[in-house]
């Protein structure tokens, strides 16, 4: 492909979005955006690795681009992509691929477990110097879809999109991820009332912790149980 075609598959690039994505309270939502956009610092805290990577330093003409991918495909992507950046000796162009994680608990087979929940799933950042070589070697990456972007153009995200991420990345404990909701059905497992049947009242999910209703002596009575003490229905 020569230098002019390859500049208008850039352009005209059919499946890129044409919307910016804004990032508030940890939705993410459409809105059209400045297309300048500085480098970040710390690119580091929001990585999907050990936070002792150390920090790569700025290049000129870097920023970072939300690229979407298929749902739970964003770590193969990810490791498939820097490969390429390896192979293709692109280190200069495409300088991070990320995957932004919070720290969650989940209950498995009546156990806590820790795990790394994806706070976007089907997107990852990549902080790269937009050019028909970098841009090529994201978008035709086994799993990427498009880039997202507006005026079927890859736009980069603010300083401050970029801090939000890292402040939701940055919770000093990790809470539960979402296991009941109101009005589900649940049976006790554990403690003096194992073996009730009761419905959700209300959920804790910072302490992890659900109310319960159940019926003794013929009357609703609410019951404030542990996750591990209580099994869906």
């Amino acid at each position: 492909m020569d230098d002019k075609n390859q500049k208008e598959q850039t352009i005209d690039d059919s499946k890129v979005e044409d919307s910016a994505l804004k990032i508030e309270g940890g939705e993410i939502e459409e809105k059209e955006i400045d297309p300048q956009s500085s480098t970040i610092e710390e690119p580091s805290s929001i990585v999907d690795n050990p936070s002792s990577e150390p920090v790569k330093p700025d290049v000129p003409g870097a920023h970072w681009y939300v690229v979407h991918t298929y749902s739970g495909h964003e770590n193969k992507v990810t490791a498939t992509l820097k490969q390429r950046v390896e192979s293709e000796h692109l280190e200069n162009k495409i300088i991070e691929v990320l995957v932004p994680t919070q720290d969650k608990i989940e209950i498995k087979s009546g156990k806590k477990v820790s795990v790394k929940e994806k706070i976007f799933p089907g997107y990852i950042l990549v902080k790269m110097v937009l050019e028909d070589a970098s841009w090529l070697a994201v978008r035709t990456t086994q799993g990427v879809t498009s880039f997202v972007g507006m005026g079927n153009k890859p736009t980069p995200i603010s300083d401050a999109e970029v801090a939000t991420i890292v402040r939701f990345t940055k919770e000093e404990a990790p809470t539960y991820k979402q296991v009941f909701a109101v009005d589900d059905t649940v049976k006790i497992v554990d403690g003096p009332f194992a073996e009730f049947i009761g419905k959700v009242d209300s959920i804790d999910q910072e302490r992890g912790k659900v109310k319960v209703l159940v019926s003794i002596f013929g009357r609703e009575t609410p019951v404030e149980l542990d996750f591990l003490q209580v099994q869906k229905l």
